[in-house]
């Protein structure tokens, strides 16, 4: 079946036909783009804050499934009974979003019962991001405990308003626990900092920069601060440039978030499944509430390099990949089907135990299922054990992602 899905925009988001998000939207939508519109997030599944429908019908989709529960899988039933566990999405990056966390299974479901205005759901939000379309760029989780070393000593601004005993704990802390508790007291001294004293050291850093040496600026990541900085004038988020992994991810390589793992998206385009939640919690680089005192109370302030969030593909077969993040309510395929391989040879893909959903990505084919053409921005609903057997039309590759439940 085929979906047609909601398009969120948001302030951070690409604008126009230069949002892969927007140009997606026009696959299964007949609302024309908005060039003035920030068009960040395209969401596949059934979350209540974006759900979508079946575009014959103009079904909910969790309609259909709780009236059809055998399109789910059976271990799927077992385990997350008659919905999808996971939202699949697709993102247009143009600034930073927020300094941010998602809770674990626990502590979601602690702040969705004492909190529901701020967090909506009780579920937790892993999450897989996966880099399209060329460079993605993010933060994420916390530098070397030497890299903040480093820069608590070359940015005085940085190290007033983390403070000189915070500082020192850092610098004087030898086994990993106590690296890890002077790394919390650090970052809790900065985002507890008046909003005043974060302004005036950001301004002092931002005009003192012009005057350091080339070397120095490629040292102390003068550019990547800077952008930011322009964007959120002021804003306590800047500095986390200094406390987080800086990763660029080439097209098609992936990374994991587990819960407590802090992150922000900064720029480029992206698809992401997770775990179906929408809880956030933030603390910098938003307009949004920052929920400072649970961000800092949560956070895995584990330092080190950002290799361990990596994920790696393994091969299906010559045409299909798929990757299984550590954790049951989601797992992904990507198909890539080259034209000239593939003239009078249609390609079966592998049929998933549970329900999937697949966005279609660049490329034309036919299904030999329905005789129906395939192409570029459809989203599909397979149920699960249902058979998909495409033939690619036209001279472009079939890329396609699948989304489905680990389990």
């Amino acid at each position: 079946m085929e979906l047609r899905c909601a398009v969120q925009k948001y302030a951070w988001g690409k604008a126009g036909k230069s949002s892969l998000v927007a140009q997606l939207s026009q696959g299964n939508s007949t609302t024309p783009i908005v060039e003035d519109d920030a068009y960040a997030e395209l969401w596949m599944g059934t979350h209540p804050s974006g759900p979508s429908v079946i575009k014959s019908s103009n079904e909910p989709l969790l309609n259909h499934l709780l009236s059809n529960v055998d399109s789910l899988g059976d271990e799927e039933k077992k385990v997350f009974g008659t919905d999808l566990p996971f939202l699949f999405k697709a993102l247009s990056v143009a600034k930073a979003l927020s300094i941010q966390a998602h809770p674990n299974k626990k502590h979601a479901e602690e702040l969705f019962a004492t909190r529901p205005d701020l967090y909506k759901d009780p579920n937790h939000k892993p999450e897989m991001v996966t880099a399209w379309l060329g460079p993605f760029e993010a933060l994420c989780g916390f530098r070397p405990v030497a890299d903040i070393k480093f820069f608590f000593q070359e940015i005085d601004e940085l190290a007033a308003v983390v403070g000189k005993s915070a500082c020192e704990a850092l610098v004087k802390a030898e086994s990993d626990s106590e690296e890890m508790h002077a790394l919390r007291e650090c970052f809790s001294a900065l985002m507890n900092t008046s909003e005043e004293s974060i302004a005036s050291a950001l301004k002092q850093f931002e005009q003192r920069i012009p005057s350091l040496s080339a070397e120095k600026k490629d040292a102390l990541q003068c550019d990547l601060f800077t952008r930011i900085a322009t964007d959120f004038p002021g804003d306590v988020g800047c500095w986390s440039v200094y406390f987080m992994n800086y990763v660029v991810l080439q097209e098609g390589e992936s990374m994991f978030l587990g819960p407590n793992v802090p992150h922000a998206y900064i720029f480029g385009d992206c698809l992401e499944c997770m775990a179906c939640s929408d809880n956030v919690v933030r603390a910098g680089l938003t307009p949004k509430f920052k929920d400072i005192d649970t961000l800092c109370s949560m956070l895995d302030y584990q330092a080190g390099s950002v290799d361990r969030f990596r994920m790696q593909w393994s091969t299906v077969d010559e045409f299909c990949q798929t990757c299984s993040p550590p954790v049951p309510d989601f797992a992904m395929a990507r198909l890539r089907l080259p034209a000239s391989a593939t003239v009078d040879k249609p390609y079966s893909l592998p049929v998933r135990s549970n329900a999937s959903i697949l966005l279609i990505l660049q490329g034309q084919a036919t299904s030999a299922e329905t005789k129906e053409d395939l192409s570029f921005g459809q989203v599909l609903f397979l149920k699960a054990g249902q058979q998909l057997t495409v033939q690619v039309k036209g001279e472009q590759d079939l890329i396609v992602y699948q989304a489905f439940a680990n389990v």
